[in-house]
């Protein structure tokens, strides 16, 4: 009977292990490929905001580094993001009685290409965008364009990571 529990035991652990389930807390499973590369997002708007470009490429990689185990190289890299801004506009959303904006929307969308050196069949090319609201009666200045700019890299830099990597 003992012999019986333990056989019973061991199958059951064998069973429980080969299931083949990884987790990880980004959603990102077993990875082949083992470095990265972010090729520099060109700021190809009607609208250029100076810097911008750069802080989105800069953030791309941060967040892909942070939430993986990839290494970023410059050249070569297993999986290769790259793309242009292609919208960097203010817009008005809300209007008040006096013809003035009450509200103001800051769009930035990206085209976004990314090649996977190990599987080809889930290269792509996508169009991501996200938005910013703000009070009409303001500019978009100083603290408050850092903030729309961090919010706006955060969310789309997440999405970018999400479509790629977690393939959520």
């Amino acid at each position: 009977m003992k012999t019986i529990k333990y056989v019973i035991i061991f199958f059951i652990s064998l069973i429980t292990l080969n299931c083949g389930v990884t987790y990880s807390f980004t959603g990102v499973g077993d990875l082949k490929a083992e470095t990265f590369q972010v090729n520099y997002f060109q700021n190809t708007a009607k609208l250029i905001e100076p810097g911008f470009d750069r802080d989105f490429t800069l953030a791309l990689q941060d967040l892909i580094v942070n939430q993986t185990n990839l290494n970023l190289t410059n050249t070569n890299g297993d999986l290769v993001y790259e793309g242009e801004i292609t919208e960097y506009r203010i817009s008005p959303m809300t209007a008040q009685a006096n013809n003035r904006a009450a509200q103001n929307r800051l769009t930035v969308s990206v085209n976004v290409r990314f090649y996977d050196n190990d599987k080809p069949d889930e290269e792509f090319e996508q169009r991501f965008s996200f938005f910013y609201d703000y009070p009409g009666g303001e500019l978009l200045q100083g603290a408050q364009k850092e903030t729309a700019h961090a919010e706006i890299f955060e969310r789309l830099t997440q999405d970018i990571f999400n479509a790629t990597l977690a393939k959520w």
